[in-house]
């Protein structure tokens, strides 16, 4: 019948530790804070190459926001490898580590 043809749909359960949502929630302030700086260094060197006194400076501070955002997939990456960690800890034995995985 139309209209009725999402009763026997299932909601999506996803069962989450606390020590996963903890570190979850880490990483993205993490994350978050990396951002702004790397805001923060690319609008003050922009400012700063309006002056040609200062065009060094903005120069650094171009350097700076780089290696920022370097700093975003190692932020990432280093997220990745903790989850994994704390997903084995607690992991029931026999479930491949796939079984809980997030994708």
């Amino acid at each position: 019948m139309p209209g009725h043809e999402h009763e026997h749909e299932r909601p999506l359960i996803a069962r989450i530790g606390r020590e996963e949502m903890a570190l979850r929630r880490r990483y993205a302030s993490l994350s978050i804070i990396n951002d702004i700086l790397v805001a923060l260094w690319f609008i003050a060197g922009s400012i700063m190459f309006f002056f040609p006194a200062w065009s060094t400076a903005g120069t650094w501070c171009f350097l700076a926001g780089s290696v920022e955002l370097l700093i975003r997939p190692l932020i990432r990456l280093g997220r990745q490898f903790h989850l994994n960690r704390a997903r084995a800890r607690h992991r029931p034995s026999g479930l491949p580590p796939e079984a809980s995985m997030d994708f």
